[in-house]
């Protein structure tokens, strides 16, 4: 049996991730760190083994997830600047994975199919999160908003270019996530929304992760067979 496999590292991510809402639900913070960052460190592995620097998508891929690492290890630290600087970090892992996505290729018509509902998401997220927001955190998460949005429309456009399947589940789970992180450090509830969060969001890079996998040709591009047509 091989110790490094697709399947024991996603077993890793799982661990490390229940592991990491355990410890936060029993005031353990030190430890927790410490899981979170093992679980992150797991799903960058699990690009890598899957085959992640084969290929343009897959390369560009690992550089969100490792841009998503700094901002998990950013976001351990509880101050208003290490916020930001995760934030900051997500923000570009956003854009890689938009990046991602524009290699795999796009369809219009999925991009405006999808683009429309996210949108009106996007509107309503702002205008929940708007009274929270101190001064110097509105453009920032504004932006943040847009570059997410983004980031989903153009994983149902890749979609519908004949894309695997896996990074329109990752890109839909990490918005939802995203929710959960706006609900705990920027509304302050004391609901540990992280409970659902932290499962969404590791469960979405595992699925980015895998997608590095997936039906690449030998030109290093990305697809799944989908039909012809007008797209």
């Amino acid at each position: 049996m091989k110790l490094v496999s697709t399947r024991n590292l996603a077993a890793l991510v799982a661990v490390g991730c229940l592991s990491l809402v355990a410890l936060l639900l029993a005031g353990r913070d030190l430890p927790a760190a410490f899981a979170k960052l093992v679980a992150s460190s797991g799903f960058i592995w699990l690009a890598i083994h899957a085959g992640g620097l084969r290929s343009k998508y897959g390369r560009v891929i690992l550089a969100g997830l490792a841009l998503s690492w700094l901002g998990d290890a950013a976001l351990i630290g509880s101050s208003r600047s290490w916020f930001l600087f995760g934030l900051g970090a997500f923000l570009l892992a956003h854009v890689a994975y938009i990046a991602a996505f524009v290699i795999a290729g796009l369809s219009a018509r999925w991009v405006g199919i999808a683009g429309i509902p996210i949108a009106i998401i996007a509107l309503a997220v702002s205008v929940w999160l708007d009274p929270y927001l101190a001064p110097g955190l509105v453009v920032p998460v504004r932006l943040y908003i847009v570059v997410i949005s983004l980031m989903v429309i153009t994983a149902f456009g890749a979609r519908g270019r004949g894309a695997s399947d896996l990074i329109v589940v990752g890109a839909v789970s990490f918005f939802l996530s995203d929710l959960s992180v706006a609900a705990l450090r920027l509304v302050q509830t004391d609901i540990p929304t992280y409970v659902l969060g932290l499962p969404l969001y590791y469960f979405a890079q595992v699925n980015l992760a895998l997608s590095t996998a997936r039906n690449r040709d030998p030109t290093g591009a990305f697809r799944k067979n989908g039909p012809p047509g007008n797209r």
